[in-house]
């Protein structure tokens, strides 16, 4: 296990919107299936791959993120030396007098206080399970200056955004948002791998040049300057940017071969831990084809469905690919059919709510219908 690297997670991204599901909350603290939130795939793919110091940059909304990381312990991140490291915001959408250097200053005194020799920078929305031992041994092999992981399956699991067009040699040539048409299938995951003292030197320059936005694409684009190569990951990744993508990796979770793929075929995947009683199933109650946390009270119907902790579902109540997510109350005699509940929320008697696969409603925190 390789352990001479350190990390650092992007928390949130200004492209990247949900709605009312990132009004609350940055998109790395948004509930996914049934008791993680989507930072815990990314942050449990450092830690068994060795790194035992991690940043998290934040931009805002993250008292959610906080609360649910806590001290690392979940993740053996509350050490002494190194560690969990939540970072300050970098970017004040609030304040418009601060200048780069005030913004990118936290990460920059991260990167300095380490002595690791490599950096695994990644994204927060995307969901795999794997390590990045082999990622930096290839970059070590080949020389290059950035090494950035793709694969070739997001259109079918989730839209792309970064299409990379690499030559015979496995070297980014160029790089595209979003084209329309491409001749390349290769994807990028939005995890990259540098020596840490060239992020130094590249944050420290894109800071004299007044750049006050830190991005892992806006390095990838430097291809030009820098040898870029490529790394395939060959397992499922579930990308996450907009609703329907979300809820469409909620619901490939019912695949077999993606549940096995992302819990039972890699490492472990951590999460916060919480104490629950086991579910109740009362009398008449029907689930089929879903997924039921701890702590849930079902009396209804429910079918095709994520049912994250401490949910109830009451008599003659019908859930039908919906995500439901922890301490939500549905009472009897509902029907609800492609529908994501945010967390406490309450559904009143007698209400019906279907949306459409690709179109599904949401109904945001704490929410009474």
């Amino acid at each position: 296990m390789f352990n001479n690297a350190m990390g650092l997670i992007l928390a949130d991204n200004k492209k990247i919107s949900l709605g009312e599901l990132t009004g609350p909350r940055a998109i790395s603290a948004i509930p996914f299936a049934g008791r993680y939130r989507i930072i815990d795939f990314m942050l449990s793919n450092m830690v068994n791959s060795g790194i035992k110091n991690v940043g998290i940059l934040t931009y805002n909304k993250y008292k959610s993120l906080m609360d649910h990381l806590g001290t690392g312990a979940a993740w053996d991140l509350d050490r002494k030396n190194e560690g969990l490291h939540i970072l300050p915001p970098y970017v004040n959408s609030e304040a418009s007098n601060i200048n780069s250097d005030e913004e990118l200053a936290g990460v920059l005194d991260f990167l300095r206080t380490s002595r690791s020799t490599y950096v695994i920078v990644a994204a927060s929305n995307v969901v795999f399970n794997t390590t990045f031992d082999d990622m930096i041994e290839s970059h070590e092999k080949t020389g290059a200056d950035i090494t950035v992981m793709y694969n070739r399956d997001a259109t079918k699991f989730g839209n792309p955004s970064y299409i990379l067009e690499v030559d015979g040699d496995g070297f980014v040539k160029d790089m595209l948002y979003n084209p329309q048409k491409s001749s390349s299938n290769k994807c990028s995951l939005g995890v990259i791998c540098l020596r840490r003292d060239m992020l130094v030197d590249i944050i420290s320059k894109q800071m004299s040049h007044g750049v006050t936005h830190f991005g892992i694409h806006s390095m990838v684009k430097m291809f030009d300057e820098l040898r870029i190569h490529a790394f395939e990951y060959n397992g499922i990744a579930l990308r996450i940017n907009n609703v329907q993508t979300y809820f469409n990796s909620s619901m490939a979770l019912l695949s077999d071969s993606v549940r096995n793929d992302l819990f039972w075929s890699g490492e472990s995947v951590y999460t916060k831990v919480k104490d629950e009683a086991p579910t109740l199933y009362f009398d008449n109650a029907h689930v089929a084809d879903s997924i039921v946390s701890d702590g849930c009270r079902i009396y209804g119907n429910i079918e095709k469905s994520i049912i994250f902790r401490s949910v109830t579902v009451s008599k003659n109540t019908t859930i039908k690919n919906c995500v439901i997510m922890q301490d939500v109350h549905i009472s009897e005699n509902c029907y609800l059919e492609n529908v994501i509940l945010d967390k406490n929320s309450f559904v009143r008697p007698g209400v019906k709510l279907v949306g459409h696969h690709d179109f599904p409603v949401v109904i945001g925190k704490g929410a009474g219908i």
